[in-house]
């Protein structure tokens, strides 16, 4: 598992908010709970911690994965329990806003306006981040570069194919050059070379940042990501490295490759323990 290292971090607010601020992880949950409708708690009672790296964010469909990471963006608050992200606590009526601009967030589905060109709508989020006036060009170009879709900067959205869209919804997460980057299914449409290209990006970014990917996609995690956390029905299940998750399985157990093995191998033994599927 990855090792979270010490951040310090300033604030030009007030005298008090220069003051520098440590904290040992960019993300970490306590016993943290979040109820989805009346009824349903989709993340319960969840103990985590995330240092700088690419965390895999594994599980069934209905896990709690796409709940976890909107509360981790702060579109969601926590029912119970405590979350700091970057040191700072989240939950209440706050709104978060200096933190919001150190996140950067890929929802499934995000919203764009299908008559902005490429360019034009990452200069829209960036300014909707908050990046300083002066900077939003060169972050926008460093951005749209880095997904590989600088020659069709000056494309409108619509004439797009879904894997290119996908890519600037990526654009978009990464232009404020956040400190916490949530990605939800980021590889939903991308043809292979793309998600080739994808895995490289990840592991640059991982260099400095704490990156969760949500995915069901055992294979994308083993080639981009430093460390698995297992979700299933709101609850940790495991986190460890991918050469970890593999060794759980063995070749009695459903998959073409070690680490779908041991994917299914702590999934069925975790249904063992509880005699339900």
């Amino acid at each position: 598992m990855t090792t979270g290292r010490e951040h310090r971090v300033t604030s030009a607010v007030n005298a008090s908010d220069i003051a520098p601020t440590t904290y040992a992880w960019e993300i970490r949950a306590t016993g943290l709970k979040v109820r989805v409708g009346r009824k349903r708690m989709a993340v319960d009672g969840l103990d985590l911690s995330l240092g700088t790296g690419v965390h895999g964010l594994l599980g069934p469909n209905g896990a709690g994965k796409t709940t976890l990471i909107r509360t981790l963006a702060t579109v969601l608050r926590p029912t119970e329990g405590t979350l700091e992200l970057l040191g700072e606590p989240v939950g209440g009526m706050g709104e978060h806003r200096a933190l919001r601009r150190r996140i950067g967030y890929l929802p499934q589905e995000f919203g764009y306006y299908k008559r902005f060109t490429v360019r034009e709508f990452v200069e829209y989020m960036a300014w909707l981040k908050e990046v300083p006036k002066a900077e939003i060009p060169a972050a926008v170009q460093r951005a749209v570069e880095r997904v590989g879709l600088a020659d069709r900067a000056d494309e409108r959205l619509k004439t797009l194919s879904g894997g290119m869209v996908r890519r600037v919804g990526i654009a978009q997460a990464i232009v404020n050059d956040p400190s916490i980057l949530l990605l939800d299914e980021p590889t939903v449409g991308l043809d292979p070379a793309q998600r080739l290209r994808f895995r490289e990006l990840l592991q640059e970014l991982g260099t400095d940042t704490c990156v969760v990917v949500s995915t069901h996609l055992v294979e994308d995690v083993g080639a981009a990501c430093t460390d698995v956390v297992l979700f299933v029905e709101g609850r940790l299940v495991f986190q460890g490295t991918p050469d970890e998750l593999a060794a759980a399985g063995g070749p009695e157990h459903v998959g073409d490759n070690p680490l779908e093995r041991g994917y299914s191998a702590l999934l069925q033994g975790r249904d063992r323990g509880r005699d339900t599927w």
